[in-house]
């Protein structure tokens, strides 16, 4: 469990990273996107570092597992 656990919150949070750098590039440079109102991208900043967070410590719950004899 903690191997699909690790699998997609390691790449929803690249995803969403990727998605608020291109959300902040694309404000700095002028354009108004919906949600510019609400810093939707510090929103999707936080919730990806919040899914690699747990990515880690899924990563080690699985390791420290695999140790135990």
């Amino acid at each position: 469990m903690e191997r699909h656990i690790l699998h997609w919150s390691y790449w929803l949070g690249i995803v969403s990273l990727v998605i608020a750098i291109v959300w902040k590039a694309v404000t700095t440079l002028g354009v108004s996107l919906p949600g510019s109102q609400f810093n939707l991208a510090l929103t999707l900043y936080k919730g990806s570092l919040l899914l690699l967070v747990s990515a880690i410590a899924s990563a080690n719950c699985a390791w420290f597992k695999s140790q135990k004899l």
